[in-house]
């Protein structure tokens, strides 16, 4: 993104906020992300590094099904409204995690959540619980990686907050993200995280490449092997 392209896209942003209507979305064709090659590149990437995860995932789904259930009764998955590309809202769908509650879609998750069960806070820490994600990816309205989807709550109130907030939204939502692999992931305390957060998923919008997103998947990964990530929860 040029600074002249950022400057226009800023004035229109604060003319809108100035009129009172819904924020709008606009096309930046000078970024790679959103040139036709580089989409249909990403999302075939997408697709065959999906299939062999949710193949194997099916395997393994009757004995996490079983346990979840043993342990909390309810459904197997959790699915919950979230912000998706250009403003489309989407249904993600994770393992549940939690005892069904009513403070799911405004309450993010702790440290030391009352709400988890003991098979649901393992899955939380290790990332299991986000597995099914990758049905969302082949579905077409996530990718594997892109800035993380927010709750319809968080996206009102952070669109209201943080300057260019909405530009995250010029990706589709990926499981993981840049921001998740810099340490910014979990729960968000204060202003100053979102914030944080969202110029990590604006600077991925920025600097796309599929080696980014080789390198993204490689953290997760070790990330994940090494169990020191403290916002795992």
């Amino acid at each position: 993104m040029t600074e002249s392209t950022m400057s226009s896209l800023i004035r229109q942003m604060k003319m809108i906020r100035q009129k009172g209507i819904p924020m709008s979305f606009f096309s930046l064709a000078n970024v790679s992300i959103s040139q036709y090659g580089n989409r249909l590149l990403k999302r075939v990437f997408d697709i065959l590094f999906s299939l062999p995860v949710c193949a194997l995932l099916t395997l393994f789904l009757p004995l996490i099904a079983v346990i979840i259930k043993m342990q909390s009764p309810g459904p197997l998955f959790f699915t919950q409204k979230r912000t998706g590309m250009n403003g489309k809202i989407f249904t993600i769908v994770k393992f549940r995690s939690m005892d069904v509650n009513m403070q799911s879609d405004m309450l993010q998750a702790t440290k030391d959540d009352s709400r988890k069960f003991a098979f649901g806070d393992f899955i939380r820490r290790t990332n299991i619980d986000e597995l099914p994600q990758f049905y969302n990816v082949l579905k077409g309205n996530m990718s594997v990686v892109g800035p993380r989807p927010h709750m319809l709550m968080h996206t009102e109130q952070y669109s209201k907050l943080i300057d260019l907030y909405m530009v995250r939204h010029f990706a589709k939502p990926g499981i993981t993200g840049w921001a998740q692999v810099n340490g910014f992931r979990g729960e968000t305390t204060e202003l100053w995280q979102m914030t944080e957060r969202v110029k990590r998923d604006i600077w991925y919008i920025e600097n796309w490449s599929i080696f980014l997103d080789i390198r993204i998947i490689y953290l997760t990964v070790k990330n994940m092997l090494s169990g020191n990530d403290e916002m795992a929860f």
